[in-house]
């Protein structure tokens, strides 16, 4: 007798496998009506359809539509204060690294970073994490980059750190100091460059605070020489690098990355033909970022071109204070649809297993299938085009987590 078993799933909609997904493959969704699911010590033991099998507790879903629970694979989910006082600025057409310069954006986050307590910023997170929880996403990403120093820095790895140990969602960690040069080093980028690789990068490694090392490689914040220099810090210290890359300008970031290994290259705005051949040799994943396009009113990724090219595309929410400040995976997957023209079988891989290759979560998490974690959505919803049909809505009707019902 199983565990449990959720069973009177009108479809059941999956990606399968344990690696991304790329060109016509993306949009390769396995669909089963009519299913059932059953579940073992938090793992999916079976997926069937039809007469279902005997369980300790069952959950009827009612003829609704289940797929794997969202991944969240970009996300700055550790941060003090908003920034909301920015958007009259951004509605005057004042470009972000003017906003940069003038001492807000990142900047203006990081004094309120610096000043707030690691318990202040737990229970903010932890209450963020739980409207996420809500929305469907049962594993996510997310990034240090707002204490550049030492000490803040640590104190927001340690943050995901408790808050992955004390509630359901499942955090993976990256470190990103190099978000931009702080105040107190203007002048002496060298200086800060070197405080990265040689105290917080071993400090963070040899800590167990991060899995990833991440470089914000853009006009205005590291050049590519630079960001070069901190992944390899990161890859000889254990973290494997990702890289913030041609959201603004085209400076060879995204080529730069993929040569050093970047298991994902994230934003793409501007990302052009050689960017995106370079991710298709190394095997990089496209981590695009629409709800930050449509709040900042930018361009979009060309997604579809790297869908043809053959480079797995993820999406993430981006959830931050300045440029995207959603913390709803599923109006991503809506504006992803729309303005990337991907078919909603290719935003759901995005969404799911693209996006758990993109954190290295592959193995355990973004599909529904046997031997992985049982993260699964019922939604309210016939099937996927309902989905990305629908906007502004929360769709989702229930969530578990490892098996268990935590919305």
């Amino acid at each position: 007798m199983h565990d449990l078993v959720i069973s009177n799933i009108g479809l059941l909609a999956t990606a399968t496998g344990a690696n991304a997904k790329a060109g016509s493959a993306q949009g390769g969704i396995t669909a089963v009506e009519n299913a059932w699911i059953s579940v073992d010590g938090g793992f999916i033991t079976e997926v069937g359809a039809g007469s279902c099998p005997s369980a300790a507790e069952t959950f009827d879903a009612g003829g609704r539509l289940a797929t794997p629970g969202l991944v969240d694979p970009h996300t700055h989910l550790v941060f003090g204060g908003w920034r909301e006082h920015e958007l009259a600025m951004k509605l005057r057409g004042v470009p972000y690294l003017d906003i940069l310069a003038a001492g807000g954006g990142i900047l203006s986050t990081v004094t309120k970073t610096r000043a707030a307590s690691e318990r202040e910023l737990f229970d903010k997170a932890a209450a963020v994490l739980d409207r996420m929880l809500s929305l469907g996403v049962t594993t996510c990403e997310a990034k240090s980059g707002y204490g550049l120093n030492f000490e803040d820095e640590l104190k927001l790895l340690r943050v995901v750190k408790k808050l992955d140990e004390t509630q359901p969602v499942d955090l993976v960690s990256t470190f990103m100091g190099a978000h931009t040069i702080p105040p107190e080093y203007t002048g002496d980028r060298e200086g800060y460059i070197r405080l990265i690789i040689e105290d917080m990068i071993p400090a963070a490694g040899s800590g167990g605070l991060a899995e990833f090392c991440d470089v914000f490689c853009e006009t205005g914040a590291f050049t590519t020489e630079e960001s070069l220099r901190i992944l390899c810090a990161g890859k000889d210290a254990g973290l494997a690098p990702k890289c913030h890359s041609d959201e603004i300008d085209a400076i060879g970031a995204t080529a730069m990355a993929s040569s050093a290994g970047a298991v994902s290259c994230e934003h793409l705005i501007v990302c052009d033909a050689g960017g995106i051949e370079a991710m298709r040799k190394s095997g990089t994943i496209a981590c695009c970022l629409p709800a930050t396009s449509f709040y900042l009113d930018a361009g979009y990724a060309p997604a579809r071109d790297m869908i043809n090219a053959g480079v797995p595309v993820a999406f993430g929410s981006d959830f931050n204070p300045g440029s995207c400040p959603t913390n709803s995976l599923q109006l991503a997957m809506n504006i992803g649809c729309f303005k990337y023209r991907m078919t909603p079988e290719e935003c759901l891989t995005a969404v799911t297993l693209n996006a758990a290759a993109a954190i290295r979560r592959s193995g355990s998490a973004g599909t529904l299938e046997p031997g992985k974690d049982a993260d699964i959505l019922i939604w309210d919803a016939p099937n996927i085009e309902y989905m990305c049909y629908r906007f502004g809505d929360n769709l989702v009707n229930s969530v578990f987590k490892k098996g268990i019902k935590v919305k």
